[in-house]
């Protein structure tokens, strides 16, 4: 009996062992595409700390464009643009902007953001590749002592309803954000902040005012690594490609 069943498994084993390694399966190159605002664009957003973490065979293109909100991006023809890259992998955030009162810019977080955001994911898909939606890196003001909550996460919680009804992985870099900011002091936080930006003057009620919502090299790093470290476990066909830098 004990031999009958060594002789049915060896052309089951030998078939395992004749097949290519995942790893072997994978494309020689790949391309991510990050779309979205100013907190993702190279210039001051967590986008450079993000992409410095993919291997050469992986290309990531930080298409996020400053000011913009999931309306204007598609207005402005920015998205068409960046689905003309024909990436593998999107990631998506937005909603600084879409909270503005501008009517070029605004989005109601459970309307109109939450419908554009739909048809990011289904355009990506249409593509043939794979959307990730990013809820909205935290700002970093405090007052008594405490991280404000402000509109943003009315954003963030519509991100995280659109990622669940379309069943797309999900990034809350929002939550993790604040989650890193809270136990911290205004001071501490400030480490992060941008020096000079060129759409911090419309952000600020003074001239002096520090720029609390985009990021120096250090905030790039810190926020572009936990998108990557949250990344990795949450898309696993991305994992391959990326490194712990």
């Amino acid at each position: 009996m004990m031999t009958r069943r060594i002789f049915v498994l060896l052309p089951l084993a030998a078939a395992l062992m004749a097949q290519p390694s995942p790893l072997a399966q994978l494309p020689d190159h790949i391309k991510v595409v990050l779309v979205g605002d100013s907190t993702v664009a190279v210039q001051g957003g967590w986008g450079p700390g993000f992409c410095a973490h993919f291997i050469p065979a992986a290309e990531c293109l930080d298409l996020a464009v400053n000011g913009r909100s999931t309306k204007s991006f598609i207005d402005e023809g920015l998205w068409a643009k960046a689905l003309e890259a024909r990436g593998q992998f999107y990631f998506i955030q937005f909603g600084h902007n879409d909270q503005k009162d501008q009517l070029s810019l605004h989005t109601d977080p459970a309307t109109t953001f939450k419908a554009n955001l739909h048809r990011y994911v289904r355009d990506v898909r249409e593509l043939g590749g794979t959307p990730i939606l990013v809820t909205s890196l935290s700002r970093r003001n405090y007052s008594d002592g405490k991280l404000i909550v402000d509109p943003l996460r009315e954003y963030a919680a519509a991100t995280r309803e659109v990622a669940a009804e379309d069943n797309v992985p999900l990034i809350d870099l929002y939550q993790l954000s604040r989650a890193l900011l809270e136990p911290m002091t205004q001071l501490e936080a400030d480490r992060f902040n941008a020096t000079t930006h060129e759409d911090a003057a419309a952000e600020r009620t003074a001239a002096a005012a520090p720029d609390r919502t985009h990021l120096n090299d250090l905030g790039k790093r810190t926020f572009g690594d936990m998108v990557a470290q949250t990344a990795s476990p949450a898309i696993p066909a991305l994992r391959p490609y990326l490194t712990s830098r």
